[in-house]
């Protein structure tokens, strides 16, 4: 997180405040002081105060704050905090509503990674223990504050499939058709993208085959074939569906 503030949050508070009435310059301070939790209380103020809780910047600083408490045993020890990873998935996912056009969202490339990252890993370890409904909602929350992120897409519609809500998964599996066009070349997705639609690709065309359409299996492994290739695991999946 140290990346994000040489940077894009300083660029933030230089924004003139044409799309929202503050710029959150204490904000930015008790963050870049580390003082999450000061930092969180503040936010979370603006976000229920009638003259700001239509702006964008303090639901996106309630879910830095606690992305960075979610990873400091002082604060997960207590009971308030216990759930600060979702709480940061949560308050990106209000940000995203606020933001609608993407005024503020490049600026901060670095935190979309770490809280990505942070999702997609605890999301695959539920998926891959079945545990559906759990990886199902950090699924949720990434399509929802990061709908171009398309390997969320399929691993979502997974979530689905495996608890027979097809029609859900079906529809996302559309999203995900969306998404996959929006990218164009999947060589200029973030790693943590490349990474997560790489599981995704595979997992979908395991699935598909377990059902007996191969034919279906095989075009979803070929999405990948020019970019994973080197992957052991996805290697493995393309060679045993030829």
């Amino acid at each position: 997180m140290k990346r994000i503030l040489t940077l894009s949050l300083l660029l933030t508070a230089m924004v003139p405040a044409f799309a929202q009435k503050h710029v959150y310059e204490d904000l930015l301070a008790a963050f870049v002081d580390e003082n999450y939790e000061k930092c969180l209380f503040k936010a979370i103020g603006y976000t229920e105060s009638d003259a700001t809780k239509k702006d964008p910047m303090p639901y996106l600083y309630a879910s830095m704050c606690y992305y960075e408490m979610s990873k400091i045993e002082k604060f997960t020890a207590l009971d308030e905090y216990k759930k600060a990873d979702r709480e940061a998935l949560k308050y990106a996912e209000k940000y995203r509503k606020k933001d609608k056009d993407k005024e503020f969202f490049s600026n901060y490339d670095d935190y979309w990674t770490d809280l990505n990252s942070m999702a997609q890993e605890k999301g695959i370890n539920h998926f891959d223990a079945k545990e559906w409904s759990k990886a199902k909602q950090l699924f949720d929350a990434m399509t929802s504050y990061y709908p171009e992120n398309p390997g969320a897409w399929v691993m979502l519609a997974l979530c689905q499939y495996n608890t027979n809500l097809a029609k859900e998964g079906d529809l996302n599996m559309k999203s995900f058709d969306t998404a996959m066009a929006g990218v164009g070349d999947i060589g200029t997705l973030p790693e943590d993208q490349k990474k997560l639609l790489k599981t995704a690709l595979i997992q979908y065309s395991m699935y598909l085959n377990a059902k007996g359409m191969k034919e279906e299996a095989k075009a979803v492994i070929e999405k990948g074939k020019d970019h994973f290739m080197e992957d052991p695991e996805y290697k493995l999946q393309y060679d045993e569906l030829q």
